[in-house]
Order: structure tokens, then C-alpha cells, then sequence
């Protein structure tokens, strides 16, 4: 087997304007395609993130919430890489965007910190 890296990461929103409004303003991801699927009653949107991989961005009628935050069985968050941890979080909270206080992680030294999506999908910022 010969994995050749991430792809994609799809996120279920629950409605459509403000988490697309979110990722494409607020976090500056660009719109490769966008596309009304009339049998779902569901908006799919796909923004480029820098270095390759997509963001999947859905909407679907009622979706049920997340079971619990952030320790819940599954995915817990999606991380971005950034140059300067303590600038991008003085951006997004300039922005209005909900972030959590600049720590540093335990194993590896490297500088973090968690912000939300309109949701409140726990995203992290991890400095490179």
C-alpha cells in the first residue's frame, strides 16, 4: 500500500452561509467548486488549502449536533500550519472568531492553539 497524503477532510455544517462565509472570508480559502445537489438538499463545497489537500464543506437538512467536544469517538479536530501562531490568533480574534490562549505542545515544544469554526468545531493552529 502506498498512501500519497491527505486528500480531503469533510465537515457537515449546519447550515450554509455562515460556515461557508467563515472558510472562505475569515480564513481566505479559495473556492475550486461549488454545487447545489437537489436530491440531497445539500450545498457541497470544495476549497483549496494550501499545500494540497481540500476542505469538503457540507450542508444537509437538520444534521444532528457533535456528540461531545472535543473528546468525542472520531475525528477531534483539523489543524492548519502557520508561520506565527500568536499573529494568526490576533487576526481571527480581530475577526470576531472564538480562539483559545497560545500554548505550547508538551511533546514537541512547537507553539498551538485552538480557535472555532461557526459551529464550534475545535480547529488548531500549529506553528511550522
Amino acid at each position: 500500500m502506498e498512501l500519497l497524503g491527505i486528500h480531503h477532510v469533510a465537515i457537515i455544517a449546519s447550515d450554509y452561509v455562515r460556515p461557508k462565509r467563515f472558510y472562505t472570508e475569515t480564513l481566505g480559502l479559495p473556492v475550486i467548486a461549488e454545487q447545489y445537489r437537489a436530491t440531497r438538499r445539500s450545498y457541497k463545497l470544495d476549497l483549496a488549502v494550501p499545500g494540497g489537500p481540500r476542505i469538503e464543506l457540507f450542508s444537509f437538512p437538520e444534521p444532528p449536533d457533535r456528540p461531545s467536544r472535543p473528546e468525542a469517538t472520531g475525528l477531534r479536530h483539523l489543524a492548519f500550519a502557520v508561520r506565527d501562531v500568536a499573529a494568526t490568533l490576533h487576526e481571527l480574534a480581530a475577526k470576531g472568531v472564538r480562539t483559545e490562549e497560545l500554548r505550547v505542545d508538551e511533546v514537541t515544544g512547537k507553539r498551538m492553539a485552538f480557535f472555532f469554526d461557526p459551529d464550534d468545531l475545535p480547529l488548531e493552529l500549529y506553528e511550522v
